[in-house]
């Protein structure tokens, strides 16, 4: 069999080794770059992200990765968000006093959790749809956080004949979205990379829908 391809995005964005090794491990050719046509053709995308909303936003930009990431999504390209890759793909971030607007792929504000202890840092159980092809599987696993923001509602209304997208949540003083699939776009609040077996098995099951 063929092994896909899969392109992490080059901006700028620290821990990204690991991301990259984690895809090799599960059976994905992997490569680390911005290059237009790379990025364009490559079977999947991974848009990682650490650090504040509005950096990974203005690093971003730098690379015209909206640009790139709406050209994957209009083809019906797959794209996998993590971390604070997932939070930026809603419409706006609020992060010590700072609003920044966001890729807008999904309406919705990042904001501040509701908990007495942040950051949120450690392993934690999520709640994930039946249905759901990342967490196939994986029902019963712990998935591995470290974030004091997140998107603590889901906005987008169904749009028929279009299936609704699936929305996993957690809890950390008040429900947050955990990951969502939507179609070609997909993310993840946790880092799936950092999340031993678990993380593999999710990893491995979005190679199997590129």
């Amino acid at each position: 069999m063929t092994r896909p391809t899969v392109v992490v995005l080059d901006y700028g964005s620290g821990n990204v080794h690991s991301a990259v090794k984690a895809l090799e491990k599960v059976g994905a050719d992997v490569e680390l770059t911005a290059d237009r046509r790379s990025v364009a053709e490559a079977d999947g995308l991974l848009v990682p992200g650490v650090g504040a909303f509005s950096a990974v936003m203005s690093a971003l930009d730098s690379v015209r990765g909206g640009e790139l990431i709406d050209k994957r999504l209009a083809g019906g390209r797959p794209v996998l968000g993590i971390c604070v890759g997932m939070q930026v793909l809603f419409g706006r971030g609020i992060e010590r006093g700072v609003d920044t607007e966001g890729l807008g792929e999904w309406p919705g504000t990042v904001d501040e959790l509701k908990a007495d202890v942040l950051p949120h840092m450690g392993w934690n159980t999520v709640s994930a749809p039946d249905d759901s092809r990342l967490f196939a599987g994986l029902h019963d696993e712990r998935f591995y956080f470290v974030h004091s923001y997140g998107a603590q509602q889901w906005e987008l209304d169904a749009q028929p004949p279009l299936p609704a997208a699936a929305v996993t949540w957690a809890d950390h003083g008040g429900g947050f979205i955990a990951a969502v699939e939507n179609g070609p776009l997909s993310a993840t609040q946790f880092h799936p990379e950092k999340s031993g077996d678990a993380g593999l098995r999710l990893l491995a099951n979005w190679l199997e829908t590129l």
